[in-house]
């Protein structure tokens, strides 16, 4: 994922300044995506430039301008293109992301993208699991390289686990959510 898409989803959300919008990146998006303010500015610019956003001049007094930007068409268009598109190679951060803007494309499509990884967490799960029964059967008597090892397969195991949960937290969430907007509820 390039910056310019959790840029897309954040404008989404609120129109803003290149100084609001790092601020937001600061508190929010931030948490799973990291930004400086020179990086943001730089993309801006792209994104200016390839028609993504639009770009408002608020005058200020005894100040420059103030650049306002908000989602443009073609911007929304990539938005809803990246969303529903499948990345087997995306990361945590790059799905956060993703979950965060699901409501400004097709939330099925962003469901579906979350099935795919928890699906392949869980297998990678499931080895993790068979090797450890088959390769530490005792893990209380192991020490030395075997309990190092050990131990970092645990650490897998414990990651895979919660990435599994965490998926799966998700998808019954964006279910719920679905069959809410179905049902006619605001």
């Amino acid at each position: 994922m390039a910056l310019e898409h959790a840029i897309l989803v954040s404008l989404s959300e609120r129109s803003g300044s290149g100084y609001e919008l790092a601020r937001r990146f600061e508190r929010s998006i931030g948490l799973f995506w990291n930004a400086t303010h020179q990086q943001i500015y730089r993309v801006l610019k792209r994104m200016e430039e390839a028609g993504w956003v639009a770009v408002d001049l608020v005058e200020q007094s005894g100040r420059p301008d103030k650049k306002m930007y908000t989602v443009s068409t073609a911007g929304h268009a990539e938005l809803v293109r990246w969303l529903a598109e499948p990345d087997p190679a995306a990361t945590t951060q790059e799905l956060a992301v993703k979950i965060r803007g699901a409501s400004f494309g097709d939330p099925a499509a962003v469901a579906a993208e979350l099935t795919r990884h928890r699906d392949s967490h869980a297998e990678r799960l499931d080895v993790y699991r068979q090797i450890e029964k088959r390769d530490f059967p005792d893990p209380a008597a192991l020490h030395g390289r075997s309990l190092h090892q050990y131990l970092v397969l645990r650490g897998g195991i414990r990651v895979e686990e919660g990435q599994v949960e965490w998926f799966t937290e998700v998808r019954q969430a964006l279910r719920r959510d679905a069959d809410h907007h179905t049902k006619g509820t605001p």
